[in-house]
C-alpha cells in the first residue's frame, strides 16, 4: 500500500514471528525552522569572527608598537593597515551579530504574539 504521506514496509519479523510494520514519513521543508537555524548560525559565526578579529587587531597593535620602537625612521607601518583592517572586520561582524539577534528576537516576539 503506497500513500503520498507514508510508505509501509513489511520486511522485518521480530523474534516472536510477528510482522513488524515500519512507517517512513516524508520530511517536509519547514521555512520557519530553516529561518531560525540560519539566524542562529549567522549569530554564532559573526560572534566568533568578532573575537578572532579582535585578537588579530590586538596582535597587530602590539607588533606595530614593537616595529615603531625598533626603527624610528619608519613613518607608515604595515601593521597599522592590518590593525585597521582587523578592527573594521570586527566592527562589521559585531554589527551582523547585533542585527541577526534583533531579527531573531523580533521573530520570536511575533510568534509569541505579545
Amino acid at each position: 500500500m503506497i500513500n503520498h504521506k507514508q510508505v509501509v514496509y513489511q520486511s522485518q519479523l521480530d523474534h516472536k514471528s510477528k510482522m513488524v510494520l515500519r512507517r517512513r514519513t516524508r520530511r517536509r521543508f519547514k521555512p520557519r525552522i530553516f529561518i531560525n537555524r540560519t539566524i542562529e548560525t549567522t549569530a554564532i559565526v559573526s560572534l566568533l569572527l568578532t573575537g578572532f578579529s579582535g585578537v588579530g587587531a590586538m596582535g597587530c597593535w602590539g607588533l606595530e608598537i614593537i616595529e615603531t620602537n625598533a626603527d624610528t625612521n619608519i613613518i607608515i607601518s604595515g601593521w597599522e593597515y592590518q590593525k585597521n583592517k582587523s578592527l573594521g572586520a570586527m566592527l562589521v561582524s559585531f554589527s551582523a551579530f547585533l542585527g541577526s539577534s534583533l531579527v531573531g528576537a523580533s521573530f520570536s516576539i511575533q510568534r509569541d504574539k505579545f
